[in-house]
């Protein structure tokens, strides 16, 4: 008779899902045992970082991650990298190992006694299965709900005396029908509904597109782009951007809108239709109050996620396939009058300080060094206006950054992404006050070679805190600056290589050199100055 592990493994083949990201502990050596050769293990050293890289792994491979953490302290250890792969949509499945049953109901070392509640509300789904049978058929739903739009992370709890459990040839058969399942979601927009936003774009003066992560997600990239074109409407980004989902250096782009009500409503003047693609309406923070929107203007949302449409404190919303529904809109509209749009405004920034490169300087000299295939994972919040202006992404699934707001995402996503898309090369920005969240990424890159080239802008300080600071009258504040960190140290003591730049030719070089390489890791430290952002 076989295991249920034996089916377990046999449903994750089933669904490609082939690599896990995992810290073990005792409660999980009963999955992992007699472990497959056509699996791979991928160690991290703390079960924050494990969640991380499985989230760049999937973001960057367009797959379900799955991840292996130790029971309630491992998953405890994980919850602010699930939030993130929550706000990220990431299809993920997070698997924690359980005391046997046997010792459940009195609460043995190591028990997790309300294991399901724990994960919550990062999670679309946690489940623990009633019986062992069940952990193959449990295990093909939980990747089917994390595929599910909105992709998200789900969490299942396996107790460990499960997996030497023998299936009778029902059950087993019942764990390979339910893998083998094959759910489509492709909700068409209603017919009707598409002739009446085209009509309002149509009727519009001057209407205008903002698109935002789920574009680039969802594969809409090119849809987008062909509405964009065929109407000539001008675009924006929507605030607080996980992915570049325009190309950055076209002619229409405008720039990215501002976190805030206020400002927002202010850069949308002039406008008396806002057509919002793929974004939250909108993703605010700090709170700067004002209008929503400018006096006059209207908003449509179109969304694949029904509560982000019920959430909007604003505008009508379809909730329909994103590539579907504006394919369908483009078809309807009349191609605009040939002409050339008005390029948006460069954002400008000082070049030098004192023989230190400004962070602009900085990231031009790194977007000069790296290849044109580069996927972009950034960890460095209080830069992202400078490292766009240098960039320019233009090409869709280049670029990564958290959309939750938690630090820890970028050192250990950049790894996931290299492990998932290992035809590109992955250059990781990201700060010296960031990379110290998950700074155990570092490890897992050299001990598999993972050629990741990780830049951090070292200014010695959380320098985004300094620009709250001065927003909420809170200057005084203790706990801003961080003296003292040495992370090339921190690098080699992991076994990274590492180098100190100085000037902008020998940053250039260095990203050059690291990128085209296969031979592992390479860290490079940049000190920069401290500039901070506005609004």
């Amino acid at each position: 008779m076989r295991t249920v592990r034996e089916s377990v493994l046999d449903v994750l083949r089933a669904r490609g899902i082939t690599t896990v990201f995992g810290n073990p502990g005792s409660t999980e050596l009963p999955m992992l045992k007699r472990f497959p050769e056509d699996f791979r293990y991928v160690l991290g050293l703390q079960e924050a970082v494990v969640v991380g890289m499985a989230d760049g792994f999937a973001l960057a491979s367009r797959t379900t991650s799955l991840v292996n953490l130790h029971t309630g302290p491992g998953t405890g250890n994980a919850m602010g990298a699930i939030l993130n792969a929550r706000a990220n949509r990431t299809p993920m499945v997070v698997t924690a190992g359980q005391q046997v049953r046997a010792m459940l109901t009195m609460e043995a070392l190591l028990s997790n006694p309300q294991a399901t509640l724990l994960p919550q509300p990062a999670v679309k789904w946690a489940y623990e299965p009633p019986r062992p049978a069940d952990v193959p058929a449990a295990l093909a739903r939980a990747v089917q709900i994390a595929e599910t739009p909105p992709h998200g992370p789900v969490f299942l709890s396996l107790p460990m005396d499960d997996f030497d459990a023998e299936l009778t040839e029902a059950e087993d058969l019942a764990g390979r029908a339910a893998a083998a399942r094959r759910i489509t979601h492709t909700a068409a927009p209603d017919a009707a509904t598409v002739a009446a936003l085209a009509d309002r774009i149509s009727r519009a003066r001057s209407a205008v597109l903002v698109v935002g992560d789920d574009v680039d997600a969802s594969g809409a990239w090119d849809a987008v782009l062909a509405l964009a074109e065929r109407t000539g409407l001008p675009v924006w980004a929507a605030p607080v951007a996980a992915r570049v989902s325009f190309p950055r250096s076209h002619p229409q782009f405008r720039g990215d809108l501002a976190p805030a009500i206020g400002p927002l409503g202010r850069q949308l003047a002039g406008h008396d239709l806002v057509v919002v693609v793929g974004a939250p309406v909108f993703r605010y923070y700090p709170y700067i109050p004002g209008s929503h929107l400018p006096e006059g203007t209207e908003l449509v949302l179109l969304t694949r996620d029904a509560e982000e449409a019920a959430r909007a404190p604003v505008g009508d919303a379809v909730v329909a396939d994103l590539a579907l529904t504006v394919r369908a809109l483009a078809e309807r509209l009349p191609a605009a009058p040939a002409g050339a749009p008005a390029q948006h405004e460069q954002v400008r920034f000082p070049e030098s300080a004192d023989g230190v490169l400004t962070p602009l300087a900085a990231l031009t000299a790194i977007a000069q060094g790296a290849p044109e295939n580069t996927l972009w994972v950034n960890e460095s919040p209080s830069n992202v206006p400078q490292f766009h202006e240098a960039t320019r992404i233009s090409a869709p699934d280049s670029y990564l950054f958290s959309a939750g707001g938690g630090l820890g995402f970028g050192a250990a996503a950049a790894v996931g992404a290299q492990l998932g898309a290992p035809d590109r090369p992955v250059v990781c920005v990201i700060g010296d006050g960031s990379i110290h969240y998950a700074v155990q990424a570092l490890w897992t890159a050299a001990a598999y070679k993972v050629p990741v080239t990780f830049v951090v802008l070292s200014n010695a300080k959380y320098a985004i805190l300094h620009w709250f600071a001065q927003l909420e009258h809170a200057q005084g504040a203790p706990g801003l600056d961080i003296p003292g960190l040495d992370i090339t140290a921190v690098a080699d003591g992991y076994g990274v290589r590492t180098h100190r730049a100085q000037g902008a030719g020998e940053l250039t070089k260095l990203v050059r050199d690291a990128a085209a390489q296969q031979d592992g890791p390479v860290l490079i430290d940049v000190p920069v100055t401290t500039e901070l952002p506005s609004l």
